[in-house]
């Protein structure tokens, strides 16, 4: 009988451990889709992997510093709090999101304004006031609905901004996730609307 149960005992241990490892093998795979879609978009590498305190993930150009994790928690959190007033439940969790930190096309706007931007194809927005010449400088963008993911720029100040631009990517994945009729209504900018898409 005991050496039925240490037999057991030790086909336990393979098979919880055979599962770990082919959900870390799955995790892998699903990062490398992701670390590709970024890299094709933003044409950054993510060399740079790392948390947030509350748990959010990073992909980064650089190391980020403490005061981008904070804001990148600070906007979760804002997005949490306004999608549960909305009686929102599904994906508010920091780890369900994976943020891509790239490097900026622009620091400044058109008026002179700090504003760390990435440079994405115009794609749906050729042609209208966005248009730089078959580019458009965007705060954010999402990469991925399931997983939630999205990339910003990085930035070295103003980091309430960054907090704010999370927030606003992060609007689309919850809605995506909870409501999809007003996702669909509020995803595409090039026809009109903007952020909070929540209030």
């Amino acid at each position: 009988m005991n050496k039925i149960k240490s037999f057991l005992r030790v086909i336990s241990i393979f098979a919880v451990g055979f599962i770990l490892f082919q959900s870390a093998a799955a995790q892998s795979r699903v990062d490398r889709i992701l670390i590709n879609e970024a890299k094709r978009i933003t044409n950054d590498t993510f060399p740079v992997f790392s948390e947030t305190p509350k748990g959010g993930r990073i992909y980064s150009v650089n190391q980020p510093d403490s005061k981008m994790l904070k804001a990148v928690d600070d906007g979760l959190a804002e997005l949490f709090a306004i999608a549960r007033k909305h009686k929102y439940r599904n994906r508010l969790n920091y780890s369900d999101y994976t943020i891509f930190i790239a490097k900026a096309d622009r620091t400044k706007d058109n008026n002179g304004q700090y504003s760390p931007d990435i440079a994405v194809a115009a794609a749906q927005y050729a042609g209208s006031v966005y248009d730089q010449g078959g580019y458009i400088y965007a705060a954010g963008m999402v990469l991925a609905n399931n997983p939630c993911a999205f990339v910003i720029a990085e930035h070295t100040k103003g980091f309430q901004r960054v907090a704010d631009v999370v927030r606003y990517e992060g609007e689309h994945l919850v809605l995506y996730h909870n409501d999809r009729k007003l996702f669909n209504k509020t995803a595409d900018h090039s026809q009109g609307g903007g952020h909070p898409v929540l209030r």
